[in-house]
């Protein structure tokens, strides 16, 4: 299933930086960044389990944001993009690392 994870982070302080790191690698560890904030998760359930709960865990719910977007398994056609960005399909295309 697609996730799209989005989040805002208060760099009101010292921690906030950290948790910011924190919140970006955990996302990269199971997606792809698409926009400064916002990450695209092609994810098994039990994996969105683990992801989901490190995300909260990592997050300030006082000062910070983050948001979860469910797009499931037919995901294509509720995707459109436009812009200057090349939207790479890592999951359909090959992608060398």
């Amino acid at each position: 299933m697609l996730m799209l994870i989005t989040y805002d982070i208060s760099l009101a302080d010292k921690a906030g930086k950290t948790r910011l790191r924190q919140i970006a690698k955990h996302c990269l560890d199971y997606g792809v960044r698409v926009q400064y904030s916002v990450f695209e998760c092609d994810i098994a359930p039990d994996q969105w389990v683990v992801l989901r709960e490190k995300l909260l865990k990592t997050y300030n719910p006082k000062t910070d944001s983050l948001r979860f977007y469910h797009l499931g398994s037919k995901w294509r056609r509720k995707v459109e993009h436009h812009g200057t960005k090349i939207a790479i399909d890592i999951f359909q295309d090959t992608l060398i690392l």
